[in-house]
């Protein structure tokens, strides 16, 4: 009987490692928190709202690739538009004024409330409290 060997180079096979121990589970409570503390009416202390739009930036990520792998951007035209904007946000640095800084953070929570709306509705998800 002859030793099994992986089809796949070593390094890609690491690589996939890595990514599986980086993952996280999506959790749609601490979705809503976010997205809930960004758009409060009492703005967030600065280095709050930092932190606030890095969470919500990975769960933004988390929620496009969702998205793209249900197809949902090809099956509801609601859909695609909050993907580019998700993806968009995403990639914008935070503004160093505070105040724009608020506004962006907002537009994030806003995006990300709204998208999260659609891939329930599409059973991408399912319904969190």
């Amino acid at each position: 009987m002859s030793q099994w060997t992986s089809p796949l180079p070593e390094s890609y096979l690491a690589a996939v490692l890595e990514k599986v121990r980086e993952w996280q589970p999506f959790d749609g409570d601490a979705v809503l928190d976010d997205a809930a503390a960004a758009l409060d009416d009492v703005s967030p202390a600065a280095g709050a709202a930092k932190d606030i739009a890095e969470r919500l930036r990975g769960h933004l990520a988390q929620m496009v690739t969702i998205a793209v792998a249900a197809e949902e951007d090809r099956r509801d035209a609601a859909t695609a538009p909050l993907i580019e904007q998700a993806r968009t946000l995403s990639a914008e640095n935070a503004p160093s004024n505070h105040r724009r800084a608020v506004g962006h953070l907002r537009r994030m929570g806003w995006i990300t409330g709204e998208l999260l709306d659609r891939l329930v509705t599409a059973r991408c998800l399912r319904e969190v409290a």
